[in-house]
This record gives structure tokens, C-alpha cells and sequence, in this order.
């Protein structure tokens, strides 16, 4: 079988060993080249989502967007890893059905071996399931999939699409609004996002802004509508004091 190449992607290694793609569309890599596509999913967005909901039993959770898939089969191997005893309902919409047909061309990291059967149903179908886990694509833009979006709220939302400057509508402040309706009160989002017009729109919002970092990996972002714990406070209203100009990006 050919590897993981069409028109519009081509395969990236990157800095953990593992790889990711470019988007020639997007003008960009689906992950950090230098943190590593596997190594950030798991910084980024499982650990410290995970870290707020120690002793669930079952989470929903919102992975905008399926992309290559790294979020959501990163958070498989993490609970299988970790023998964590839990349902998993995973959402994902995804705009480019081609991409997500191509999967099997792709060359994945070696801990997703014991998930090769979830990626080839979810290539195939959108749709894989068993007694502990539900994953469920939506082929299709993802503002629309949220606006119309009707099982329980979310406990946990990767924000994870193609930066502000290339996909501008989904980091608005109308934009969070629509995920401040789907997630729960003491839901948690992670986003790789640390520009001030991304906080911004989160805070205007209601959402509290907080630093998620660590070794080896640049900050990220952890914001939730109610308090927690863990990470660094972002006093928003100093950061707007120091910049009375900035704004959200706005629809």
C-alpha cells in the first residue's frame, strides 16, 4: 500500500518520531513539527483534560477537528495505557471526507497499533463502537455540527482546528459562544492557542483562561466556565488593561 500522500497532504515527520501532514489547502502542519504530533495531543489536550476529570466513569467529549485523527486515538491510548475503567463518547466533525478516507495510507506512531480495527471502521464508516467507546464522525463543517448538535453536553472539547489566521471561523467570539451552549458547566477545553484574540473570545464568554505548560512542550491553553485547579490563572482583565486595542475575532 502507497503511503499517506494526495494533492493536498503530504507526510511530515516530526519532532517525537511520529508523523503528522502539511495541509496544502491551510498552508500548515496538523501538529507542532517541534513538539511532535503524538507528544503534543497528549500535552496539549488529553493529560490535562483528563488531569480536571480523575474518576469519571464516562465522558463525552467534542474533538474539533478529526483531522488525522491524533486527538481522539491519542486519548483511546491514554485510557487503555493508563487501564482507566470508563465510556468514551467521542465526537469529532470533520470537513474533508477525503482526508479521513486516506487514513489507512497513514503512517501512525507505533502505540496506536492495538487501534488499527477504530481506524479502518472510522475510515470506512465514520463509526466505531463497543461497550466502552463510541466514536462518531461528522463529514462536514463544524459550526453547523455544533449549532445542531443534540446528545448531552460536553465534558471535555478539543479545540484544535488550523490556526485563527487560516480558519478564522472557528476561533470567533460567536464561535465559543456556540461551544459555551454545548459544554457542561464544569466541562474543561484545551487548545494549543495562546494568542490574546483566542482568550479573548474565550473570556468574553464567561470562560476562565488558564496556562497549560510543561517540559518540552511550548504553552498551551486550558479554559473552563467554572474554577480550577492546576494550572496558571490568566488575569484577563490585566491582560485587556495592557492592551485596551486587542480584540476577539468576531464572525
Amino acid at each position: 500500500m502507497k503511503n499517506f500522500n494526495d494533492e493536498l497532504h503530504s507526510m511530515v515527520l516530526s519532532g517525537d518520531g511520529s508523523y503528522t501532514a502539511y495541509s496544502k489547502e491551510y498552508g500548515e502542519h496538523y501538529h507542532s513539527t517541534k513538539d511532535g504530533a503524538l507528544y503534543e495531543s497528549l500535552v496539549k489536550h488529553v493529560i490535562p483534560a483528563f488531569s480536571l476529570k480523575a474518576g469519571a466513569k464516562e465522558l463525552n467529549i467534542l474533538d474539533i477537528c478529526f483531522g488525522l485523527g491524533f486527538n481522539t486515538l491519542a486519548t483511546i491510548h491514554y485510557c487503555k495505557k493508563n487501564s482507566l475503567n470508563l465510556k468514551l463518547n467521542i465526537f469529532s466533525p470533520e470537513l474533508d471526507s477525503s482526508l479521513v478516507k486516506s487514513l489507512l495510507k497513514f503512517i501512525y506512531p507505533q502505540e496506536f497499533d492495538e487501534l488499527g480495527h477504530i481506524i479502518l471502521e472510522l475510515a470506512k464508516s465514520g463509526l466505531y463502537q463497543d461497550e466502552a467507546l463510541h466514536v462518531e464522525l461528522f463529514l462536514g463543517d463544524a459550526r453547523e455540527y455544533v449549532r445542531t448538535f443534540r446528545c448531552e453536553k460536553f465534558d471535555i472539547v478539543y479545540q484544535d482546528a488550523f490556526s485563527p489566521s487560516s480558519n478564522p471561523a472557528l476561533w470567533t467570539k460567536e464561535y465559543f459562544d456556540e461551544i459555551k451552549n454545548v459544554i457542561k458547566k464544569d466541562g474543561v477545553l484545551t487548545t494549543y492557542s495562546i494568542s490574546l484574540a483566542t482568550r479573548l473570545a474565550l473570556y468574553a464568554n464567561g470562560f476562565n483562561v488558564y496556562v497549560n505548560g510543561g517540559e518540552g512542550f511550548r504553552d498551551s491553553t486550558v479554559a473552563s466556565l467554572q474554577e480550577i485547579e492546576g494550572f496558571k490563572y490568566v488575569d484577563m482583565e490585566h491582560k485587556i488593561g495592557c492592551n485596551p486595542d486587542a480584540k476577539p475575532l468576531t464572525d
